[in-house]
Protein backbone atom coordinates (compact mmCIF):
# COMPACT_ATOMS: atom_id res chain seq x y z
CA UNK A 1 0.00 0.00 0.00
CA UNK A 2 1.17 3.53 -0.72
CA UNK A 3 1.91 6.07 1.99
CA UNK A 4 -0.87 8.20 0.50
CA UNK A 5 -3.43 5.43 1.13
CA UNK A 6 -2.16 4.96 4.67
CA UNK A 7 -2.25 8.71 5.28
CA UNK A 8 -5.81 8.91 3.95
CA UNK A 9 -6.75 6.20 6.44
CA UNK A 10 -5.16 8.22 9.23
CA UNK A 11 -6.95 11.43 8.25
CA UNK A 12 -10.29 9.60 8.11
CA UNK A 13 -9.79 8.05 11.55
CA UNK A 14 -12.03 9.10 14.42
CA UNK A 15 -11.30 10.18 17.97
CA UNK A 16 -12.33 7.49 20.43
CA UNK A 17 -14.49 9.88 22.42
CA UNK A 18 -15.86 13.38 21.87
CA UNK A 19 -16.97 14.35 25.36
CA UNK A 20 -13.92 15.72 27.18
CA UNK A 21 -15.42 14.72 30.50
CA UNK A 22 -14.78 11.05 29.68
CA UNK A 23 -11.66 9.96 31.56
CA UNK A 24 -11.14 13.67 32.30
CA UNK A 25 -8.94 13.80 29.21
CA UNK A 26 -9.37 16.59 26.67
CA UNK A 27 -9.13 15.52 23.02
CA UNK A 28 -7.16 17.39 20.36
CA UNK A 29 -9.21 17.29 17.15
CA UNK A 30 -7.24 17.64 13.92
CA UNK A 31 -10.41 18.40 12.00
CA UNK A 32 -10.76 21.74 13.75
CA UNK A 33 -8.02 23.09 11.49
CA UNK A 34 -7.63 23.66 7.76
CA UNK A 35 -4.97 21.67 5.95
CA UNK A 36 -3.57 21.18 2.46
CA UNK A 37 -1.77 18.02 3.56
CA UNK A 38 -2.64 16.01 0.43
CA UNK A 39 -1.44 18.74 -1.93
CA UNK A 40 2.00 18.81 -0.34
CA UNK A 41 2.34 15.13 0.48
CA UNK A 42 5.97 14.22 1.01
CA UNK A 43 6.89 11.93 3.89
CA UNK A 44 10.03 9.84 4.23
CA UNK A 45 9.15 6.60 5.98
CA UNK A 46 11.31 3.47 6.04
CA UNK A 47 9.53 0.45 4.49
CA UNK A 48 9.86 -1.54 7.73
CA UNK A 49 8.65 1.27 10.02
CA UNK A 50 5.92 0.05 12.37
CA UNK A 51 2.39 1.45 12.41
CA UNK A 52 2.87 3.53 15.56
CA UNK A 53 5.84 5.40 14.08
CA UNK A 54 3.96 5.95 10.82
CA UNK A 55 1.11 7.52 12.76
CA UNK A 56 3.61 9.93 14.35
CA UNK A 57 4.92 10.89 10.89
CA UNK A 58 1.38 11.43 9.61
CA UNK A 59 0.46 13.60 12.60
CA UNK A 60 3.61 15.68 12.18
CA UNK A 61 2.93 16.11 8.46
CA UNK A 62 -0.60 17.29 9.17
CA UNK A 63 0.61 19.85 11.71
CA UNK A 64 3.17 21.17 9.21
CA UNK A 65 0.49 21.47 6.52
CA UNK A 66 -1.87 23.71 8.49
CA UNK A 67 -1.61 27.41 9.21
CA UNK A 68 -3.34 26.96 12.57
CA UNK A 69 -0.51 25.18 14.38
CA UNK A 70 3.26 25.25 14.60
CA UNK A 71 5.33 22.24 15.62
CA UNK A 72 7.76 23.19 18.38
CA UNK A 73 9.22 19.78 19.15
CA UNK A 74 8.50 16.07 18.98
CA UNK A 75 9.72 12.99 20.83
CA UNK A 76 11.40 14.96 23.62
CA UNK A 77 13.14 12.41 25.83
CA UNK A 78 13.44 13.21 29.52
CA UNK A 79 16.37 11.86 31.53
CA UNK A 80 17.17 11.38 35.19
CA UNK A 81 20.73 10.39 36.03
CA UNK A 82 21.27 9.57 32.34
CA UNK A 83 18.32 7.14 32.36
CA UNK A 84 15.28 7.84 30.18
CA UNK A 85 12.21 8.29 32.35
CA UNK A 86 9.79 9.13 29.54
CA UNK A 87 9.08 11.07 26.39
CA UNK A 88 6.75 13.90 25.38
CA UNK A 89 5.15 13.08 22.03
CA UNK A 90 4.52 16.58 20.67
CA UNK A 91 4.71 20.19 21.79
CA UNK A 92 2.88 22.48 19.38
CA UNK A 93 1.71 26.09 19.35
CA UNK A 94 -1.92 26.95 18.63
CA UNK A 95 -1.42 30.06 16.51
CA UNK A 96 -5.08 31.08 16.79
CA UNK A 97 -5.43 30.88 20.55
CA UNK A 98 -1.76 31.58 21.32
CA UNK A 99 -1.55 28.44 23.45
CA UNK A 100 1.26 25.93 23.84
CA UNK A 101 -0.03 22.35 23.76
CA UNK A 102 1.52 19.11 24.94
CA UNK A 103 -0.16 16.33 22.96
CA UNK A 104 0.11 12.61 23.57
CA UNK A 105 -0.80 10.76 20.37
CA UNK A 106 -2.54 7.38 20.63
CA UNK A 107 -3.79 5.14 17.81
CA UNK A 108 -5.40 1.89 18.93
CA UNK A 109 -7.42 -1.12 17.78
CA UNK A 110 -9.80 -2.55 20.38
CA UNK A 111 -12.25 -5.44 20.39
CA UNK A 112 -15.36 -5.50 22.55
CA UNK A 113 -15.57 -8.69 24.60
CA UNK A 114 -18.88 -8.77 26.55
CA UNK A 115 -17.59 -11.65 28.69
CA UNK A 116 -14.52 -9.77 29.88
CA UNK A 117 -16.08 -7.78 32.71
CA UNK A 118 -19.30 -6.45 34.21
CA UNK A 119 -17.86 -2.96 33.66
CA UNK A 120 -18.49 -1.88 30.08
CA UNK A 121 -15.29 0.11 29.51
CA UNK A 122 -13.19 -2.81 30.79
CA UNK A 123 -14.48 -4.92 27.90
CA UNK A 124 -12.38 -3.12 25.28
CA UNK A 125 -9.20 -5.14 24.73
CA UNK A 126 -6.48 -5.50 22.14
CA UNK A 127 -6.83 -8.18 19.43
CA UNK A 128 -4.38 -10.47 21.25
CA UNK A 129 -5.57 -9.60 24.77
CA UNK A 130 -2.21 -7.98 25.57
CA UNK A 131 -3.60 -4.52 26.27
CA UNK A 132 -6.85 -2.74 26.98
CA UNK A 133 -8.45 0.67 26.75
CA UNK A 134 -8.47 1.29 30.49
CA UNK A 135 -4.84 0.19 30.83
CA UNK A 136 -3.84 2.77 28.24
CA UNK A 137 -5.94 5.50 29.85
CA UNK A 138 -4.34 4.70 33.21
CA UNK A 139 -0.87 4.94 31.69
CA UNK A 140 -1.72 8.30 30.16
CA UNK A 141 -3.08 9.72 33.41
CA UNK A 142 -0.51 8.28 35.79
CA UNK A 143 2.69 8.31 33.75
CA UNK A 144 2.69 10.01 30.35
CA UNK A 145 0.83 13.24 31.12
CA UNK A 146 2.32 13.81 34.62
CA UNK A 147 5.79 13.65 33.02
CA UNK A 148 5.29 17.27 31.96
CA UNK A 149 5.37 18.40 35.59
CA UNK A 150 8.48 16.54 36.71
CA UNK A 151 11.39 18.73 37.66
CA UNK A 152 13.56 17.14 34.97
CA UNK A 153 10.99 18.06 32.30
CA UNK A 154 10.47 21.60 33.60
CA UNK A 155 14.23 22.19 33.47
CA UNK A 156 14.49 20.80 29.94
CA UNK A 157 11.59 22.91 28.66
CA UNK A 158 13.11 26.06 30.14
CA UNK A 159 16.38 25.24 28.41
CA UNK A 160 14.36 25.23 25.17
CA UNK A 161 12.74 28.58 26.04
CA UNK A 162 9.33 27.00 26.68
CA UNK A 163 7.43 28.24 29.71
CA UNK A 164 6.00 25.10 31.39
CA UNK A 165 3.28 27.20 33.01
CA UNK A 166 1.88 28.05 29.57
CA UNK A 167 1.59 24.45 28.43
CA UNK A 168 -1.87 22.90 28.18
CA UNK A 169 -2.26 19.14 27.89
CA UNK A 170 -4.39 17.17 25.45
CA UNK A 171 -4.54 13.69 24.01
CA UNK A 172 -5.18 12.80 20.39
CA UNK A 173 -6.63 9.34 20.97
CA UNK A 174 -7.83 7.61 17.80
CA UNK A 175 -9.74 4.35 18.02
CA UNK A 176 -10.68 1.56 15.65
CA UNK A 177 -13.33 -0.58 17.28
CA UNK A 178 -14.51 -4.07 16.45
CA UNK A 179 -17.57 -5.64 18.03
CA UNK A 180 -19.08 -9.14 18.04
CA UNK A 181 -21.12 -9.74 14.89
CA UNK A 182 -24.37 -9.62 16.87
CA UNK A 183 -23.46 -6.13 18.18
CA UNK A 184 -22.95 -4.45 14.81
CA UNK A 185 -26.26 -2.61 14.91
CA UNK A 186 -26.07 -1.68 18.59
CA UNK A 187 -25.06 1.76 19.79
CA UNK A 188 -22.08 2.23 22.07
CA UNK A 189 -22.30 4.16 25.28
CA UNK A 190 -19.50 6.63 26.12
CA UNK A 191 -17.35 5.97 23.05
CA UNK A 192 -17.67 7.40 19.54
CA UNK A 193 -19.81 5.08 17.39
CA UNK A 194 -18.03 6.36 14.28
CA UNK A 195 -14.99 4.39 15.48
CA UNK A 196 -16.68 1.05 14.79
CA UNK A 197 -14.75 -0.39 11.85
CA UNK A 198 -15.98 -3.97 11.77
CA UNK A 199 -16.59 -7.11 13.77
CA UNK A 200 -14.75 -10.07 15.24
CA UNK A 201 -15.46 -13.81 15.23
CA UNK A 202 -13.81 -17.09 16.19
CA UNK A 203 -12.30 -19.44 13.63
CA UNK A 204 -15.14 -21.94 14.12
CA UNK A 205 -17.59 -19.30 12.90
CA UNK A 206 -15.58 -18.56 9.75
CA UNK A 207 -17.28 -21.33 7.78
CA UNK A 208 -17.57 -21.82 4.04
CA UNK A 209 -21.36 -21.81 4.40
CA UNK A 210 -21.31 -18.27 5.79
CA UNK A 211 -18.23 -16.83 4.10
CA UNK A 212 -17.38 -19.06 1.13
CA UNK A 213 -18.65 -16.73 -1.58
CA UNK A 214 -16.43 -13.76 -0.71
CA UNK A 215 -12.77 -12.87 -1.24
CA UNK A 216 -10.17 -12.11 1.40
CA UNK A 217 -6.81 -10.62 2.25
CA UNK A 218 -4.77 -10.39 5.47
CA UNK A 219 -2.95 -7.02 5.54
CA UNK A 220 0.27 -6.30 7.38
CA UNK A 221 -0.30 -4.28 10.53
CA UNK A 222 1.17 -1.15 8.95
CA UNK A 223 -1.73 -1.28 6.46
CA UNK A 224 -4.49 -1.78 9.02
CA UNK A 225 -5.44 1.89 8.68
CA UNK A 226 -5.85 1.61 4.90
CA UNK A 227 -9.22 1.17 3.20
CA UNK A 228 -9.49 -2.33 1.64
CA UNK A 229 -10.73 -0.87 -1.66
CA UNK A 230 -7.15 0.05 -2.57
CA UNK A 231 -5.98 -3.56 -2.52
CA UNK A 232 -5.83 -5.54 -5.78
CA UNK A 233 -5.01 -9.17 -4.91
CA UNK A 234 -7.70 -11.26 -3.20
CA UNK A 235 -7.97 -14.91 -2.14
CA UNK A 236 -10.71 -17.48 -1.74
CA UNK A 237 -12.08 -18.63 1.60
CA UNK A 238 -10.19 -21.92 1.31
CA UNK A 239 -6.87 -20.25 0.53
CA UNK A 240 -7.10 -17.62 3.25
CA UNK A 241 -8.14 -20.18 5.87
CA UNK A 242 -4.74 -21.88 5.58
CA UNK A 243 -2.94 -18.60 6.29
CA UNK A 244 -5.34 -17.75 9.11
CA UNK A 245 -4.69 -21.00 10.92
CA UNK A 246 -0.93 -20.46 10.92
CA UNK A 247 -1.37 -17.11 12.69
CA UNK A 248 -4.00 -18.41 15.10
CA UNK A 249 -1.66 -21.22 16.19
CA UNK A 250 0.85 -18.51 17.12
CA UNK A 251 -1.85 -16.84 19.26
CA UNK A 252 -2.15 -13.93 16.86
CA UNK A 253 -5.55 -12.55 15.88
CA UNK A 254 -5.24 -11.41 12.25
CA UNK A 255 -7.22 -8.61 10.68
CA UNK A 256 -9.14 -9.83 7.65
CA UNK A 257 -10.29 -7.68 4.76
CA UNK A 258 -13.45 -8.97 3.12
CA UNK A 259 -14.54 -8.17 -0.43
CA UNK A 260 -18.13 -8.96 -1.39
CA UNK A 261 -18.01 -7.07 -4.70
CA UNK A 262 -16.20 -4.13 -6.28
CA UNK A 263 -18.08 -1.66 -4.08
CA UNK A 264 -18.53 -3.62 -0.86
CA UNK A 265 -15.77 -4.22 1.68
CA UNK A 266 -15.61 -5.11 5.36
CA UNK A 267 -13.04 -5.61 8.13
CA UNK A 268 -13.01 -8.47 10.59
CA UNK A 269 -10.69 -9.88 13.24
CA UNK A 270 -10.48 -13.65 13.59
CA UNK A 271 -9.49 -14.18 17.22
CA UNK A 272 -7.48 -17.05 18.66
CA UNK A 273 -8.85 -16.82 22.19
Amino acid sequence: MSFEHQYAGFINSNLLWKDNSLFELSQFDLRNSNSNSFEEFSINIAPNEVLGKRIEHFFEHYIHSTNDYKLILKGLQIFKNKITIGELDFIIEDLRKKNILHIELVYKFYLYNPKKSSIILERWIGPNQKDSLLEKVTKLKEKQLPLLYRSETVLKLRELNIDPNRVLQKVCFFGNLFVPLSYLNKKLTDLNNSCIQGFWIHEKDFTSDNYGSRQYFIPEKKDWITHPKHHKVWYSHTAILEVLRIQLLKKKSPLLWIKSNEDSFAKCFIVWW
